[in-house]
């Protein structure tokens, strides 16, 4: 079961990512970042960590 308590905020992970909520907002409805909506959306720390390993380059 996730904990919800260490789900990540959109404003969170906008700062982490050093990108705007509303930037990280379009990466979640391109399904580019995984996130679940629990009232807002919600990101998990590994699927931030994911949506990063999968942009770097080879």
């Amino acid at each position: 079961m996730v904990d919800v308590s260490k789900l990540l905020t959109v404003r969170e992970a906008a700062k982490r990512l050093d990108l705007t909520e509303e930037r990280v907002r379009e990466l979640i409805g391109l399904k580019q970042i995984r996130a679940t909506k629990i009232k807002r959306w919600r990101i998990a720390p590994d699927d931030l960590e994911e949506f990063v390993v999968s942009r770097r380059n080879k």
